[in-house]
This record gives C-alpha cells, structure tokens and sequence, in this order.
C-alpha cells in the first residue's frame, strides 16, 4: 500500500489520479503508522512552504525515520531541504540544498509554469527516460543545484537547478509527474517499482 501524505497541502487529487491510471493501490493519510508500514510513501503538494511546514511539522520525526522509497513533489520535494527563503523556513534537511526565489530574468516569467526539460538524469527514476524530455512545472522558488544530490536539471531564468533529487531512501522533483503525460507517469511507475 502507497501513502499519499496529507498535510493540507494542495495537488493530493492529482496524484490519486495517476496512481489510479497506474493501478496502484494507495490510501490518503496522515496517519503515523500508515505511513511507517506502507511500502511507498509520496508527500505531495502545491502551496507556500513556512505554511506547508506548520501542518507537516508533527510528520517530520516519522517521515526522516522512514527506510522505505520516499517522494516529495513540488513543494514536498522543497520541505525535503535544508531551508527556504519562502517564509523564510527551516525545513526537513534531508536534502542539503537550499530552496530559493527565481530573481527577475529578462525573457523569464516568474512563475515558472509550463513545460521545461530535465537534463543529466541519473536515478532509478528515469530509467527508460531520454535526455531533454519534458515535464511540467509551476514554481517560484528552486532547490539549488547539489553536486552529489542533484540527479535531474532544469535550466531557467539565468539558473541550473534541481529538477530532481535523491539522497538513500528519498526522492523528489520539483516538476509534475502526474501532470507530466506519459513522461510523469513512467517517472512514477519508476518510482513504484524502487524497493
């Protein structure tokens, strides 16, 4: 069974959508010990991240207690840092990066909403997944580029950034794959079948 994290964070019903094109069985819960016994546990999410951090806050011992296959999307991928200069707020630090604001760009609207590619990609995640496919995103804030936790990149206003990450146990991407078409949902196939 996966667990579908609820910390009334946004975007929870697409990602039961995609699990259900997939078959998957899942439940929505914020419930500590279905979360510790389900074999696949993803923190979704759209929202802003010191609020964000409030409702998961009594989550966090048991999400970074966890052994079994972790993934933050959006924001959950974001709550996953170090910290985020949305709030600003301290967050989980499983990931060492930082999260931070897109700085105005010439040609480079803020939000970044839309299709993007992801490049470099080494993970389990993107097995069967060409270099330069694209995904969809909508974020103002970016979790900085990690040398050794970085393991997809997406290039906008001026800036490399995470697009994917990956440290032990836990992933996370900062774009869609519930809303990235047959891309996002081979991602989360992907990710369903890491043990």
């Amino acid at each position: 069974m996966i667990a579908i994290v609820d910390y009334k964070a946004g975007n929870i019903r697409s990602v039961e959508n995609a699990l259900k094109r997939l078959e998957a069985d899942y439940q929505v819960t914020s419930d500590p010990d279905a979360i510790r016994t389900a074999s696949h546990v993803i923190l979704p999410g759209v929202g802003e991240a010191s609020n964000a951090m409030r409702f998961l806050l009594p989550l966090v011992d048991v999400l970074k207690s966890l052994t079994q296959p972790v993934l933050g999307i959006c924001i959950g991928l974001q709550l996953m840092c170090a910290s985020s200069e949305e709030g600003p707020t301290e967050c989980m630090n499983i990931f060492d990066s930082k999260v931070l604001r897109f700085r105005p760009s010439e040609g480079a609207k803020i939000p970044h909403m839309g299709w993007n590619t992801i490049e470099n990609l080494r993970s389990p995640l993107f097995r069967g997944i060409q270099e330069g496919a694209f995904v969809y995103y909508v974020h103002s804030y970016y979790p900085e580029y990690s040398d050794s936790e970085t393991v997809a990149s997406t290039y906008f206003a001026g800036v490399t950034f995470s697009a994917a990450m990956n440290r032990g146990n836990f992933y996370g991407t900062q774009f869609h794959p519930e809303k990235s078409g047959p891309v996002g949902e081979k991602i989360l196939e992907n990710f369903l079948r890491i043990c």
